[in-house]
């Protein structure tokens, strides 16, 4: 008996914001309205109509409090079908990525045969969180009918007051308590990643997507966007063509007062939103669009976060690439989030170490070295930034767009993400 064809999700298209440093042009706009704009754009561009959007997967990292499902609040203030389900999903910086991947196995289970999915984040409108010694003394006053006794009581509850102020964000691991600007400081010891690696790398980032806005290859991804206060933006804002190496050379370390990670060297806290338009491939060709690129495969690990909290994508890269049927060699082009220089460097060494393949990997020999001119070839999350749910969507977009214009065959991803998660795929031309 002949079996059923599977069917295949196919990427057709993929829009984003420009990604702009936070407290800067977005400022006013919150993630649900940056994720507004990056599905208005896409279905401006592809024409393809509201309603035939079947569902929505989104990513985040700070979900607004009021409304989380940011997914669902797209198809609501899109004015998209009402059945138009949506559901969000965070997995720290991997977030946008794994909205992707859940919309291709959605379209492949045969669940909808139309989605889109990707991610934002607004690092400008996160919420300052109250000390709970505040909330748990004020909740029942404001939710409850309370008498002049219980007032007395909330104040008694409050004593001393020293400690009533609102504590400073910070991007650190909960169960260590260590800030990623340290993990990738460690890291950099463990593999031997020094200062002048990191600002080199950090240069060449810059140079490639300065160039890649130059000769308009993100024109077909880029959107513009008009924010409340009436500025158009159109260009990401944070990538500088003129730094070098001596510029970067020059700035303080940030975490260690030995140290080698800098704000030249890291990736920014930033503000934007990533869409992506997935159809299952009878869908996509009986409605004439020309697909782009398709999964072959994706892994998501994770690894303790004592060790080395970011160093995750030298596990997932090889697994994805061992479900697709591939090794290194059959690559055209690597993507890896640039979270810092040095945890990119650190991954690389670690794809590149026989070592590390016997001990972490079981197998006898390393995964490969990567070829730099291969590698992340329009700038990364330290020269474009890095809107933590948006970042994944971004990369699929980039990778799926190049491997349509050049006809190279596939693409290998990888990105770090807190809790010590590795998440990465491997996509091919269709």
């Amino acid at each position: 008996m002949a079996t059923k064809a599977a069917r295949r999700a196919v990427i057709v298209s993929g829009a984003r914001t420009p990604f702009v440093r936070a407290f800067t042009g977005y400022t006013r706009m919150d993630s649900i309205a940056l994720a507004d704009a990056a599905v208005r754009g896409l279905l401006e561009r592809t024409g393809l109509p509201g309603a035939q959007v079947q569902a929505i997967v989104w990513g985040g990292v700070i979900l607004p409090s009021a409304a989380p499902n940011i997914a669902r609040e797209i198809a609501l203030d899109l004015r998209l079908d009402p059945g138009c389900e949506g559901y969000t999903v965070t997995r720290a910086c991997a977030s946008g990525l794994q909205a992707v991947t859940s919309a291709a196995a959605a379209i492949e289970r045969g669940e909808y045969d139309i989605m889109i999915a990707g991610g934002s984040d607004s690092t400008s409108n996160a919420e300052v969180k109250l000390p709970q010694k505040v909330v748990h003394a004020a909740a029942p006053l404001a939710l409850g009918k309370p008498k002049p006794k219980d007032y007395l009581s909330a104040l008694t509850q409050l004593a001393p007051f020293t400690d009533l102020l609102p504590s400073r964000p910070k991007i650190a691991e909960r169960t260590t308590g260590e800030v990623m600007g340290e993990s990738a400081e460690k890291m950099a010891r463990i593999h031997g990643v020094s200062r002048a690696d990191q600002d080199e790398f950090a240069a060449r980032s810059h140079h490639r997507a300065a160039a890649a806005i130059d000769s308009g290859r993100f024109d077909d991804e880029v959107l513009r966007v008009r924010t409340p206060e009436g500025t158009e933006i159109a260009r990401d804002g944070l990538v500088r063509g003129d730094t070098s190496i001596e510029k970067l050379s020059k700035l303080k370390p940030v975490f260690a007062e030995n140290g080698t990670v800098t704000a030249g060297n890291a990736s920014p806290l930033t503000d934007g939103a990533s869409a992506v338009l997935l159809m299952s491939e009878e869908k996509a060709l009986e409605l004439g669009y020309r697909p782009l690129a398709a999964f072959r495969s994706w892994s998501y690990v994770s690894v303790d976060p004592t060790d080395q909290v970011l160093i995750g994508p030298a596990i997932s890269m090889p697994r994805a690439l061992d479900k697709a049927g591939m090794s290194l060699s059959d690559i055209d082009f690597v993507d890896i989030h640039e979270a810092f220089a040095a945890q990119t460097l650190s991954v690389l060494a670690a794809l590149g170490s026989t070592e590390w393949a016997k001990t972490r990997l079981d197998r006898d020999t390393a995964v490969g070295e990567v070829d730099l001119d291969t590698l992340n070839v329009h700038g990364g999350s330290v020269s474009l930034g890095h809107p933590f749910g948006a970042t994944g969507a971004r990369m699929v977009t980039t990778m799926a767009n190049e491997l349509a214009r050049t006809g190279k065959n596939a693409a290998l991803l990888g990105i770090c993400a807190a809790g010590g998660i590795g998440a990465s795929a491997v996509l091919e031309r269709v």
